[in-house]
């Protein structure tokens, strides 16, 4: 073939002045270039003068370009923080002694399971014997005040007693009842049971486990402000979710929250958070949310370190796919189709990315169809 008929050949193909430059240089360019299923795309398109890109009928450009229409749906935010399983506060009792005395018999060990009433232990106390004494005392005198009030009645109504012994008789029996009353809350106070010898027996407050025990037999009680024994119902605990200064804004009570423990491969925990601590700790600059969870087999255990998925709550917006997203002189853009097949591109403001979707805060509007995936091939830049 003559040299004048290729190049009117090659120029009515398409081909740029480099290409023509090559095919006259290379004879064997003319069949690489034209396998190269990019050049052949581009080549393919229809350049508006508006700017618009326009993919004919027949173009392989149609099988490799994939068009959705932008929608408005809610996003599935979360923010991920540190966390521990602890008690709920609650449900942590510790048991004190109301009086000093002399531990006699220890009942219970670190880790059993007691029932609200359960015997715990044994304190001989001389203040327990004082109340019990006291009570006794109360009892007996309210008696006497019953009799003698019965007594003056009767001789009244025989005509025998003055109105003011009848009086007096009433009197003296509201004071020994009165007596009576505050012997029995006293003694109250220490045990519902009243034993003799003065011995006092501590309960569990509460169904749960013995988590500390900090006493022995024969231990003498002198500081009541300590606690003996600690009870922790494990029923239902919580989870702490430590929050950065810089999220706080973010957490409020009833976002929901999934855990994940590294202790229980596999296992998701959900839940809503029930608190929210008011001050930051100063130490880690950061704010406890609590979430509440059942606990009924008691498998998850104080102190488990735990990671919490916080469910932020952002409103309703317009998520693209990252695949649609091109840069263009710094600026980020789409492909919008204006016609069918027919795109302009066109400038838009992004957030944040959400998994391989993007939420789109300007540029767009829902139902506009866009350029998912292919978009690089409308590139002309």
């Amino acid at each position: 073939m003559r040299a004048a008929q290729r190049v009117a050949m090659l120029l009515r193909a398409g081909w740029g002045v480099s290409g023509l430059l090559c095919s006259v240089v290379c004879p064997l360019s003319v069949s690489v270039m034209a396998s190269a299923p990019a050049w052949a795309e581009k080549a393919a398109l229809i350049v508006g003068k508006d700017g618009s890109l326009s993919v004919p009928e027949g173009s392989p450009l149609r099988k490799r370009l994939e068009i959705e229409a932008v929608q408005v749906v809610v996003p599935k935010d979360t923010l991920s923080v540190p966390g521990a399983i602890v008690t709920e506060p609650s449900r942590q009792v510790p048991v004190f002694a109301p009086v000093t005395g002399r531990i006699m018999a220890l009942n219970v060990v670190p880790g059993q399971h007691v029932r609200h009433g359960q015997p715990l232990a044994t304190l001989l106390a001389g203040d327990m014997a004082q109340a019990a004494t006291d009570e006794e005392k109360a009892r007996a005198g309210l008696v006497l005040a019953q009799s003698a009030m019965a007594r003056a009645q009767q001789v009244k109504q025989a005509g025998g007693a003055a109105t003011r012994d009848v009086e007096a008789a009433r009197a003296a029996l509201v004071q020994a009842q009165a007596e009576e009353r505050r012997a029995q809350d006293r003694l109250a106070s220490f045990d519902d049971k009243a034993a003799a010898g003065g011995t006092l027996t501590l309960r569990s407050p509460v169904d749960g486990v013995v988590s500390a025990v900090n006493m022995a037999p024969g231990q003498n009680v002198t500081d009541l402000t300590a606690a003996l024994l600690s009870v922790e119902d494990l029923s239902e605990i919580c989870a702490v979710a430590d929050v950065p200064e810089a999220d706080v804004d973010q957490i409020h009570i009833g976002q929901s929250v999934t855990l994940t423990l590294p202790a229980r491969q596999g296992v998701l925990l959900y839940g809503e958070i029930a608190t929210v601590e008011p001050d930051l700790r100063p130490e880690t600059r950061r704010l406890r949310a609590m979430i509440p969870l059942p606990n009924p087999d008691e498998d998850l255990h104080p102190n488990m370190f735990a990671t919490v998925n916080i469910q932020l709550k952002q409103p309703p917006g317009l998520m693209v796919p990252q695949s649609a997203l091109l840069m263009n002189n710094d600026n980020v853009t789409v492909f919008v189709e204006t016609a069918p097949w027919t795109f302009m591109r066109r400038k838009v403001g992004i957030s944040y990315d959400e998994g391989e979707d993007t939420r789109v805060l300007s540029g767009l509007s829902a139902g506009d169809r866009i350029v998912t995936r292919g978009g690089v091939l409308l590139n002309d830049d």
